[in-house]
């Protein structure tokens, strides 16, 4: 981490941030920052925003609202009808999306003022702004404030959501377009931490081919996803990805998310170049022509669930159990990974699915955020004085200010609640002590033709030691020169166990009496000495039974 010497003159009261939310689980973003005299609020996603309503005066002088997802946005509308004069800003895309998060009010007035790409807009007459396009959802923007003083101009970027991956209905951050900034200041979200992800595509990929799957076994799918963003991305790819083209399946839409594909529709000039080409020769989302036919699930149509094999998609996650139970078929339920804030394996509905043999739970990946290296590149191309992570998990954030790449070259923050961030800026820096390190030292023995691994008992008190230690098993991989251990749970543990009976029932390795180790010890076979897949064969294979 490094440590900015500073002038009388810049002292850490000119840049600030004061935290009301910074998006720690259920907990939205919303931050406070101070630019000289101006105070600018980034986001408002609270659920209650008594923190922000002390007097009749407005707490801020200009709000700024990233994208229309709930953990930035809720607030928005009730911090408008307590302070009706207070300017808030947003992407022309997201103005329309803003309603969304509101569906019971009758009337929402137009409260948001709509902004156009890369247009700096002069706030007050020495600070600017300027918006850039983020990815993760159509509409979200990067902010670029500048405050100018006679001595020096002061810039600070506001990532909001980001990612530099293309989805399926809005490209990625282009990290060109932001080379040259050089912001002193960077408030970037780290939702995943130091987890790296596999390419996009390739994410996507395994969704369609594990729902192909499952319809292939005449089984229905339940996709719980939130209103906007994630459910929008799984149905344009049912519409398109060659496994389902032309594929007879109903793929039924329930709940508020029908409505935002009516708002995305009505944005269709805003989208990527090929999703207009898609909607120019077949809709984008409803059609009960072409197949895999699309629409709305209505009362009549419910009572038919299951019938066929057929995949739904809600956001009413409090009344999953009326999908499946009540119907018939066998149903896969797909939970999303890194959405507890949406609903976990942990939710009383998914336990009730659980426990019904109608019924299958498993979770996937579609990411909707940067991974740690595209969270990494993005700072060390900004190369920022000061980075302040928010919006992820506290032990996520942990891990980010963690490594020794990013101590060794910025100034580190990952704020709570409550918390006033001073950020000094100067020419000047001197190298401190680097933080106490998230890692713990243990021994290692080798006892015969047995390796035992001893931690401190303190590694338990992290919240992620229980699914780590869920089955008391650990898979053990070579990375580089480091060996990485990674707990296995109890689906792995049972998927394994269903793949290995279905193999006992064939000739190969999985079923031969010279397997051992995943390795062949049958000297006759060409395969001996070699590490073999469960489903290989030989033409020496001899069933456990024989011998």
């Amino acid at each position: 981490m490094i440590q900015y010497r500073t002038t009388r003159s810049e002292s850490g009261s000119l840049l600030s941030c004061s935290t009301y939310g910074v998006g720690h689980g259920h907990e939205g973003v919303c931050l406070l920052i101070k630019m000289g005299p101006y105070r600018i609020l980034l986001d408002c996603g609270l659920n209650n925003i008594q923190a922000l309503h002390t007097s009749k005066k407005p707490p801020v002088d200009w709000v700024f609202c990233s994208h229309a997802h709930q953990d930035h946005a809720f607030g928005l509308l009730a911090l408008h009808r307590a302070y009706p004069q207070l300017p808030i800003y947003a992407s022309d895309v997201t103005v329309q999306l803003l309603p969304l998060n509101w569906p019971d009010e009758e009337e929402i007035p137009p409260f948001c003022q709509g902004w156009k790409w890369r247009s700096p807009i002069k706030l007050f007459p020495d600070l600017t702004a300027e918006i850039f396009p983020s990815g993760h959802l159509p509409g979200a923007a990067l902010l670029l404030l500048t405050y100018k003083t006679p001595k020096r101009n002061y810039k600070l970027l506001y990532t909001g959501d980001f990612s530099l991956s293309n989805f399926q209905l809005v490209e990625g951050l282009s990290v060109e377009l932001l080379r040259g900034l050089a912001p002193d200041v960077l408030i970037i979200e780290g939702s995943y931490g130091t987890i790296r992800h596999p390419h996009r595509r390739q994410q996507e990929k395994q969704l369609m081919t594990r729902l192909y799957e499952v319809v292939s076994q005449q089984k229905n799918v339940l996709l719980p996803v939130p209103t906007l963003g994630l459910g929008q991305e799984i149905l344009k790819l049912l519409r398109s990805h060659h496994q389902f083209t032309g594929r007879d399946l109903d793929i039924w839409v329930d709940g508020n998310i029908a409505t935002a594909c009516d708002v995305y529709l009505d944005l269709l000039p805003e989208f990527p170049a090929s999703v207009q080409n898609f909607a120019k020769h077949q809709p984008l989302f409803w059609d009960e022509r072409i197949c895999p036919r699309m629409g709305r699930l209505t009362t009549e149509r419910r009572s038919q669930l299951g019938i066929t094999p057929c995949i739904v998609l809600t956001d009413q996650i409090d009344r999953l159990q009326e999908y499946c139970l009540n119907t018939s078929g066998q149903w896969l339920v797909l939970i999303p990974e890194h959405f507890q804030h949406l609903i976990s394996l942990d939710h009383p509905q998914i336990k009730a699915l659980k426990r019904s043999r109608q019924c299958q739970v498993e979770t996937y990946l579609l990411s909707e955020h940067s991974d740690s290296r595209n969270t990494t590149q993005l700072i060390h191309n900004l190369r920022p004085q000061h980075v302040i992570f928010v919006h992820g998990s506290p032990n996520y954030l942990a891990d980010l200010t963690s490594l020794e790449e990013l101590q060794n070259r910025y100034q580190l923050h990952s704020p709570s609640v409550g918390t006033l961030v001073e950020l000094p800026i100067g020419e000047k820096f001197i190298q401190p002590l680097p933080p106490t390190p998230s890692s713990y030292e243990g021994e290692l023995n080798e006892v015969g033709t047995t390796v035992t691994i001893t931690l401190p008992d303190t590694i338990t008190q992290d919240p992620r030691w229980t699914n780590f230690a869920d089955t008391g098993l650990v898979e053990a991989r070579w990375q580089g020169e480091d060996v990485i251990l990674r707990g296995l749970s109890q689906r792995e543990l049972l998927s394994e166990m269903s793949n290995n009976r279905g193999l006992q029932s064939i000739d190969c390795c999985q079923a031969c009496c010279h397997q051992k180790g995943q390795r062949c010890w049958n000297p006759a076979s060409p395969l001996y000495g070699l590490k073999v897949v469960p489903e290989g064969y030989c033409p020496v294979f001899e069933p456990i039974e024989d011998s």
